[in-house]
């Protein structure tokens, strides 16, 4: 299973990596912002889309909506990571199409739990 991990912070990036290597994921490539996440997701295809909420200039609510909105794109899993548990975010997440949540800070536990919860149903 292939996963991209955006974010626009590389010690993020590095480090949801890390924990998806010790899930057993070994196919995990990252992306420092949304921009180069679509690039890099019209060259290969991946199974999951890990993607923090709050980038510039592209915030992961637009790339959602983005690869939502892409025919080839569509129906890529995607999980947002944030600090922020709103009720409007999630709302709109929700409504973009997102699979699910995880908010910051989060634990390998956590993480693997919310995977399992997106392939599950």
């Amino acid at each position: 299973m292939s996963v991209l991990v955006v974010d626009d912070s590389r010690t993020i990036v590095h480090l949801i990596s890390d924990l998806l290597r010790k899930i057993g994921f070994k196919d995990v490539d990252g992306a420092h912002g949304g921009a180069t996440a679509l690039s890099m997701m019209k060259i290969k295809r991946y199974n999951l889309v890990i993607s923090d909420w709050h980038m510039e200039p592209m915030n992961g609510l637009d790339l959602l909506r983005q690869v939502r909105s892409d025919s080839g794109l569509g129906k890529i899993p995607f999980l947002f990571v944030t600090t922020e548990s709103r009720k409007k975010n999630v709302v709109d997440a929700v409504d973009a199409g997102a699979n699910n949540f995880i908010v910051k800070p989060f634990d390998i536990l956590s993480l693997k739990a919310k995977i399992e919860t997106i392939f599950a149903g």
